[in-house]
């Protein structure tokens, strides 16, 4: 009876040193924009949720998807242009939801007098390629009637740089305009480098929709992960949305540690709003773009019904009455 009792005592101890409940890890990959918050502070908020979100932060959007390829991330906030070129070329991705839209800038060099759009014939224009800007770009300039290559020879010469050196490009005058995001492009604007030509938004593309994407596998695999990682997001997100002071001190100081002023991201999200949602029209009209225009050399464009899935993103909002 006492051997017993010792039993049922050391059992009872072993018991409680055990975490209650084991969290389910998600590797994440992310990007260093203003807009990319929400999905920054998943990382914070999803260990409610039973879920660890172990963020991985990329220079460009294109180097996220050779990492999921490898197997190294399960989900990734990425320009729906990377996400569709990934598709297109194989990639076992879903579009689980939206999570960000606008966020770019038309930004001339202080001192080139150019105004329009037209008035890029002739200049060197830097953009990312693999982006939302590239092909906000590309609309822009096909619809001014002007051609484009990344040589000289067309009307406009394309000068691809990463995100991080499009400024420094535009300071230097090595090129005469760029196509950059947030908050990037409202830095150059505040330092005096840079001045707007436009929000390139009045195209067929509209305003661009960052996606969230999901493997297949974890989608297809794991449902209740996926269902909790969507419930996570959609939470972070509500948080952004209502709090727009705590919003703003995590953007400043968590993810850019200081290196961008509190007017700085006041700017960039005058820009760019937070969003839960994205529509397989949207990404099917970006996928036509990419074919018009060339972007991402699709040699299979992926039909959006057939890999935007949508159905973890609705019942994360009706669980918590999001519209």
């Amino acid at each position: 009876m006492v051997r017993l009792s010792l039993s049922i005592a050391l059992a009872a101890v072993l018991g409680a040193a055990r975490p209650a409940t084991a969290q389910d890890v998600v590797r994440l990959g992310n990007l260093k924009f203003a807009h990319y918050g929400a999905v920054s502070y998943m990382k914070q908020a999803c260990g409610k949720f039973g879920l660890e979100v172990q963020e991985i932060v990329f220079p460009k959007g294109i180097d996220i998807f050779p990492a999921i390829v490898k197997g190294e991330v399960d989900l990734a906030a990425s320009a729906a242009d990377a996400a569709i070129a990934n598709r297109a070329g194989g990639g076992q991705v879903y579009v689980v939801a939206g999570f960000a839209k606008g966020g770019a800038r038309l930004v001339a060099a202080t001192g080139s007098n150019i105004k329009t759009v037209a008035e890029l014939k002739g200049k060197k224009v830097g953009v990312a390629r693999g982006g939302a800007q590239e092909l906000l770009l590309l609309a822009e300039l096909s619809k001014a009637g002007l051609t484009w290559a990344d040589r000289p020879g067309k009307d406009v010469q394309i000068v691809y740089l990463p995100f991080a050196d499009l400024n420094q490009a535009l300071m230097q005058k090595q090129v005469d305009a760029m196509c950059q995001s947030e908050p990037q492009s409202s830095q150059a604007i505040n330092k005096g480098f840079g001045l707007e030509i436009l929000k390139p938004y009045d195209t067929p593309l509209g305003e661009p929709v960052r996606v969230l994407v999901m493997t297949e596998k974890l989608y297809r695999e794991k449902p209740q992960v996926a269902q909790k990682v969507m419930d996570c997001f959609v939470a972070a997100t509500r948080k952004f949305v209502d709090d727009r002071k705590f919003a703003q001190d995590y953007v400043v100081n968590e993810m850019f540690k200081g290196q961008i002023t509190a007017d700085d991201y006041l700017d960039a999200m005058s820009n760019a709003a937070f969003t839960y949602d994205v529509t397989p029209e949207h990404i099917q009209t970006t996928t036509d773009l990419m074919v018009k225009y060339g972007v991402g050399k699709l040699q299979k464009p992926p039909r959006a019904t057939d890999w935007v899935k949508l159905d973890l993103l609705r019942k994360a909002k009706a669980d918590v009455g999001v519209r």
